[in-house]
């Protein structure tokens, strides 16, 4: 390029909301790049949206922007293109004269002035238009990502260039003979050119400059192999080497025609059997949904500073993987994941069905278009060693040859990569594509599930919902069976069935897999966790660009309204305590599971839209919610992630504690000789510790230490005690919390007036100033809600709606508890203000009842969480006074928690309460206000 002239800054504006065409003058102006919404420009918008962010200058419609340019002689009659980097529908005049229209929306729009502009002033007019695409779009165009803004938000520029340059260079490394290959095309003539090569390492320890290189052309194709030598450092997640290659044209004279710089490191990315490899070594995806949500601009940066920002902290939470929901993002993410080491897989612009020609609905032009848009992505940013994989969509349905036939395609045109048919697609009945290089889904039959959560539209439900908790749980035989399994859910030829698709639900025709699927190339568990936490109110705040939380103020406003405002910080920090405890489990049941290849979380962000979303442990501007730190995290979330194997967390004293100690390890470090050491710590005291030698066997990266078999001591109060392991000599450690009882022979019940139901009985020993103990049957509790301990799946506006429209069960909502943990009826029954793995037994035994229309100042011992659209109040123990007389409610089945030795705990703890004289309840509670709860 002999010249760039930069477009950025000040640009005439004109909103055309009916798309009549330009009124001149222009009314307004704006400086680019930039939105209309960005630059507040336009109608402000009262709309309230429930399910997402408030865009407050929402415009749709045709933005006209325009601008004068002076050329200077010297580069009047230089072939030149219009760059622009980020748009929507754009279409281009010079001086009135149409130049053509592009609709990418992942790559940047080029068009061709060569010829238009002589010397002197021009006008140069854009018209970009946010309405009329030829597809949805996904996450490109969706308000609850980076909503449908309209404007340029890339660079704008001018590029001149010699009669003789290079377009469309792309290089291919090859790590084993530490060689680029590098195509081009030449405009101009051949024979009077030389090409020159060179490379200098970047973001490397040890400095390599290669030395430059000349190659005679044969022709306007150009393809040459660069030697870059031993020396050459290889590019990776652990050690992301980059070299800057320079590619210079130049006359036989010297005089250089043209120049290019790109960024390249040697590696190679591939599928082998059921993992992934760079370079020959194998390595786990340690992945994150990304949807392009930035709420402070609503739309995506373009700066590497900013990419850099975001994904470092990533990598600080172990992550080294982001997969693009629908979307792709700008070169400089990639620019940014080639520096830190983090693997990138766009994804077409598509979520619904590819279908061919037989379909009644098929849409030629719009699969045209998605090809079209792959294929533009891989031209304009396929030389990024970070760009490794490629999905044609999410979830997609419709025909598996059309989609197997685009992936062919797309293999046949750049190898650099890895294809799949899309994520998830195909939900109740996967299949694996001929040309599938991985798989990414949710499970290989209905009952075949590799993941920890789902939906109750989508039920079955995952362990992390439904199974006693315990660290045993991995998916090796779901993902390889030992034998051939029976779901028991299959019929015979095509049937309708109904699937979530997006926030809706649809009919399709599936096709019934006739044998047990069996997958022989790498397998990633698609958007994994999805642990909603409440609200943060104080985020409010932080909304100062176009993007209101005006979500965040409806949802505030219904908790006032039902009088428990007050309780707003409590509740989100208590469900984000269960939500990380959620995601602690669901990563390490990945990283035990051998035939795994990695995951893509959903999210360690907060996912701004679809009814409101908030999975993250950060919130949607990555920053920290104050849950669980990096470090912490990393102890789950890691390329080397310790894992204490053992059946529950609770145990009665004298009982035998028994785990093998593996290790998840990508490094490629050596740990042998290593010592693992172990203990078992009760506040700042050692119970019982010891010490194993790490042998690493013929499975480098699944590592099994040893095991831990000791005898618990015989406590005589509950005990809450720590396993810690760590490696001596490395960042490598873990923690889990186990918890000890005393052996209860039997508990005391005399002295107890204890009733099931209130009846004339009890009412009697209430007016006598008698005390009782209501503990009644859950399933006899008409106004109440199901008892489950994990934490809302998603949200649930989105999955209640998408699940009454499928006639099929409600999700449960909750949110984890929330416990006066300094009320004495805990004197024997110590606990956290959050949900934790001794009141596991008691919550799936139990459903909390609904206090919504008691006196505000009852507020119950144990409450239960609801989440932000129903905002009840619901109790699992709550006390008050009734007539003469005291009432401590329990919303649990005592006979059934009572043979857990938590459970027993719990209850003797409240039987101790209510015969002390710590037993003062301060609410006065109507007797037919309580039996009305009844």
């Amino acid at each position: 390029m002999l010249h760039r002239m930069n477009l950025e800054g000040a640009w005439s504006l004109q909103l055309d909301e009916q798309k009549h065409g330009l009124q001149l003058p222009f009314e307004d102006s704006i400086t680019l790049p930039n939105t209309t919404s960005h630059a507040n420009k336009g109608k402000k918008n009262t709309e309230v949206k429930i399910g997402s962010l408030t865009d407050e200058y929402a415009f749709e419609g045709y933005a006209w922007f325009a601008r004068e340019v002076e050329v200077p002689e010297e580069l009047q009659d230089k072939p030149c293109f219009l760059f622009l980097e980020r748009t929507r529908v754009t279409t281009v005049w010079v001086d009135g004269e149409e130049m053509g229209t592009q609709n990418s929306l992942n790559t940047p729009h080029v068009y061709d002035l060569t010829g238009t502009l002589s010397e002197g002033k021009h006008t140069i007019t854009i018209r970009v238009d946010n309405t009329n695409y030829p597809t949805k779009g996904g996450h490109m165009t969706s308000e609850d990502t980076q909503t449908n803004w309209n404007g340029i938000t890339g660079r704008v520029e001018l590029q001149f260039y010699s009669q003789d340059y290079l377009e469309n260079i792309q290089t291919y490394t090859d790590p084993v003979k530490k060689t680029v290959h590098i195509t081009a095309h030449l405009n101009g003539r051949w024979d009077a050119a030389q090409l020159h090569i060179s490379a200098c390492s970047s973001n490397t320890d040890i400095k390599h400059t290669v030395k430059e290189q000349t190659f005679q052309l044969s022709s306007n194709n150009v393809s040459v192999t660069y030697e870059m030598g031993e020396e050459a450092q290889l590019w990776s997640d652990l050690k992301p080497n980059l070299y800057e290659l320079k590619v210079e044209l130049k006359a036989v004279s010297g005089e250089v025609l043209d120049s290019h710089n790109v960024l390249i490191g040697l590696r190679e990315f591939r599928a082998d059997g059921d993992k992934f490899t760079i370079n020959g070594n194998k390595t786990f995806l340690r992945g994150k949904h990304d949807g392009l949500i930035f709420p402070l601009t609503g739309y995506a940066p373009t700066d590497v500073e900013e990419w850099l920002r975001i994904m470092t902290i990533s990598k600080s939470y172990g992550i080294n993987h982001y997969r693009f929901h629908t979307c792709c993002p700008p070169e400089a993410a990639f620019i940014a994941a080639d520096m830190l080491g983090i693997y990138m897989e766009p994804e077409l612009p598509f979520w619904g069905t590819i279908t061919d020609e037989t379909h009644e609905q098929h849409n030629q032009a719009e699969q045209d278009y998605l090809i079209r848009e792959g294929y533009a992505m891989l031209r304009e940013f396929g030389n990024h060693p970070s760009f490794v994989m490629m999905s044609l969509g999410n979830e997609l349905w419709g025909s598996k040859e059309r989609l197997n036939d685009i992936l062919k395609q797309y293999k046949a045109y750049d190898s650099r990569h890895l294809y799949t048919e899309g994520s998830n697609n195909f939900q109740f009945v996967p299949v694996i594509l001929e040309e599938d290089d991985f798989y990414c889904g949710v499970r290989f039959s209905k009952e075949r599930l590799f993941r920890g959560s789902y939906a109750m539209c989508d039920a079955p439900l995952g362990h992390v919902q439904t199974d006693f908790p315990g660290t045993m749980k991995d998916y090796d035989e779901q993902i390889w069976p030992s034998a051939k399994l029976d779901d028991g859910d299959k019929e015979s030829g095509n049937q309708s069935i109904q699937i979530q698709y997006g926030t809706e639900m649809r009919t399709v025709q599936a096709e019934t897999a006739e044998e047990q699927l069996i997958p022989r190339i790498p397998v990633i568990s698609h958007e994994i966790g999805q642990y909603a936490t409440y609200p943060n109110f104080k985020e409010i705040e932080k909304y100062t660009g176009p993007l209101k939380a005006k979500n965040f103020e409806v949802f505030r406003t219904r908790l006032e309204a039902k009088g428990l405002g007050h309780l707003a910080e409590a509740y989100f920090e208590n469900s984000g305590k269960l939500a990380v405890a959620c995601y602690k489990e669901e990563l390490e049941a990945a990283f035990r599971t051998k035939k795994l290849a990695g995951f893509q979380l959903l999210d360690l962000q907060d996912f701004s839209g679809q009814g409101t979303a908030l999975v993250g442990v950060l919130d949607a501007f990555m920053d920290s919610k104050g849950l669980v730190t990096p470090e912490e995290w990393r102890t789950f979330c890691s390329d080397a992630v310790l894992l204490a194997r053992f059946d529950r967390y609770n145990y009665e004293a004298g009982e035998s504690f028994e785990a093998d100690i593996q290790l998840s390890y990508y490094r490629t470090d050596s740990l042998n000789g290593k010592t693992l050491k172990w203990e078992l710590i009760n506040n700042e005291d050692v119970l019982v510790e010891g010490e194993m030698e790490v042998s690493v066997g013929q499975d480098l990266n699944y590592i099994n230490i040893g095991s831990i078999h000791t005898q618990l001591p015989s406590v005589t109060s509950m005990t809450q005690v720590v396993l810690k392991l760590s490696i001596a000599g490395t960042d490598i450690y873990k923690n889990y919390d186990l918890w000890i009882y005393p052996v209860h022979q039997e508990l005391d019940w005399t002295g107890t007036h204890l009733f099931r139901e209130l009846n004339d009985q009890a009412k009697e020993l209430l007016e006598r100033g008698e005390d009782i103990l209501l503990l009644p049957d859950p399933a006899s509790l008409t106004h109440s809600i199901e008892g489950t301990y994990s934490t809302d799946f998603w949200c649930y506006p989105m999955f209640r709606s998408i699940s009454e429209s499928m006639n099929k069960p409600t999700p449960v909502g909750t949110m984890g508890l929330y416990i006066d943990n300094k009320h004495p009826v805990f004197e024997s029954f110590p606990t956290e203000t959050h949900s934790t793995y001794p009141w596991w037994s008691i919550v799936m035994n139990s459903r909390s009842i609904v206090l919504d229309d008691t006196v505000p100042k009852l507020q119950p011992i144990v409450q239960t969480i609801d989440n932000f659209e129903r905002n009840h109040k619901l109790s699992l123990l709550f006390e008050a006074r009734v007539l003469n007389g005291r009432v401590v409610v329990g919303t649990f089945d005592d006979k059934e928690i009572a043979h857990t030795p938590e459970g027993k705990q719990f209850l003797n703890s409240i039987l101790q309460y209510v015969k002390s004289d710590d037993y003062h309840p301060q609410i006065q509670l109507q007797y037919d206000e309580l039996a009305r709860l009844l």
